[in-house]
């Protein structure tokens, strides 16, 4: 499955999270950072959804990248 992962620049640095993975967020000092934390914050959600014996979210959110 791919999960889109939305990275913004914050006052302190980076933030990211999943749309269709609500509460799954991340926050780093660069971008890399946070890349890697969202993939272990992605891995961990997905992992106690399956323990809890819940269904795993579909990734429905789509992106468009508009050229003004």
């Amino acid at each position: 499955m791919q999960y889109l992962v939305v990275i913004e620049k914050s006052d302190n640095g980076y933030a990211a999270y999943v749309p269709d993975l609500p509460g799954c967020v991340a926050a780093g000092d660069t971008v890399d950072e946070v890349d890697r934390l969202i993939r272990e914050a992605i891995a961990g959600h997905l992992e106690v959804t399956r323990a809890f014996g819940d269904a795993v979210p579909t990734p429905e959110t789509s992106y468009s990248v508009v050229d003004v």
